[in-house]
Order: structure tokens, then sequence, then C-alpha cells
């Protein structure tokens, strides 16, 4: 999509591209969200996933152009600098924050239901609490299973169902931080496509890419 959108914008400004661009990442994970809990197979996953890559070619293909065109010549190689390491810093801090925010629901939404089991004696309700509280991760049924294989078979099932239900609303909350990127930057669209368009530099593109 990136390569399609840079061959096809042609001389029309970055600016509408890019609100499109947010508009279909907004609407790709809008979509991924409800199917999270709901689907056996990745297969499932392919449109939404589809839609809101789209929406990050276009983006890519037109962010550095909106930015760096009314950048001098002569400058071109520092605001692009600046650019990339926004973008990068950009990149790693929403990364860290779903990450801590998905680790977290996870550690909350486990331990309630570890709770609320009726199947799980206090004090192995309590060793689950202490577990995730000092190391909470994302595992799968088959690792935990591992894990859990000097357990009795309905301890080690109830903590498996457990890990079945809380996975998935734990990617699901953490994928609210993309969407609602997409839709601060939907909403910030509308400014740039007010904005006068300067023509890009010809080094503009050279200078982003090194």
């Amino acid at each position: 999509m990136a390569l399609l959108a840079g061959k096809k914008a042609g001389n029309r400004p970055p600016g509408p591209i890019v609100r499109v661009g947010f508009l279909l990442v907004s609407i790709g994970f809008a979509l991924l969200i409800p199917f999270i809990p709901r689907v056996d197979s990745g297969w499932y996953l392919v449109l939404p996933l589809a839609i809101s890559g789209s929406g990050l070619g276009l983006l890519v293909s037109q962010l550095n152009n909106f930015t760096l065109g009314p950048i001098p010549e002569e400058r071109i190689s520092e605001a692009a600098g600046v650019n990339s390491a926004a973008g990068s810093f950009g990149l790693s801090f929403g990364l860290a924050c779903a990450g801590a925010i998905m680790l977290a629901t996870l550690s909350v939404a486990f331990t309630k239901n570890a709770e609320a089991s009726s199947v799980l004696r206090p004090d192995q309700q309590q060793q689950v609490a202490d577990v995730l509280d000092e190391d909470a991760e994302v595992l799968s049924n088959g690792q935990l299973e591992e894990l859990l294989a000097d357990e009795p078979p309905r301890v080690r099932e109830e903590i498996v169902d457990i890990n079945t239900d809380t996975r998935p609303l734990a990617l699901q909350i953490a994928l609210l931080v993309p969407l609602l990127a997409g839709l601060a930057g939907l909403a910030n669209s509308f400014r740039m496509v007010r904005l006068p368009d300067a023509p890009p530099p010809k080094t503009a593109e050279g200078a982003a890419l090194g």
C-alpha cells in the first residue's frame, strides 16, 4: 500500500491521504478488538489487519512529505533526523504503554478470577496473586499446563480456564492504545488538511529514508 500510494499520489496534497490512512487504521483496530475472544484461527483476523495495515501504508508514504515539505532544502537532513527520532520514540513509547497495560490487565483480571474460584483454596489463590505480582507474563495454555504439571487435575483445569478467559481481555484492553492513537491522528488530520501544502523538496524522500 505504501508503494502504491507513493506512485499514485502524484501532485495530490498529503493531508487528505494521511486522513484516510488514520481512518483505516482506526477502523481496522475497531474491528479487531471484538474479534479477539471469538476466533479460533488467525484467518479471521486477516481483514481487520489488512485494513489497518493499508492505513499504515498510506501514512508511511505521506507523513515524511507532509512534515519535511516546508523545511528549507539546506536543513532537510537535520529535519529528517528529528523526524526519524520522534517516530522511533513514539513507536517505543506506544509499545511500552500497550505492553504495560496488557500485563496489568492480565494480572488484575487473573487475580480476581482466581479469588472468585470455588475450586482454588485460599492459599492457592494467594499463590496465584503472589506470582502475578512478582512476574506477570502472557502464557499459552500449553505453557501453563507444563508449569502446573504437579497440581491436581481440577486445579490445573481451573487455572487454564482462567487463563483462557483473561488473555483475550488483556489483549483487547491493550489494543485500545493504537485505536485511541489512530482516532487522535484522525482528529488532527482535519487540521492538517486546512494547512497550506508546501511542495516537498527534491531530497526529502532520500533524506528521510537515510
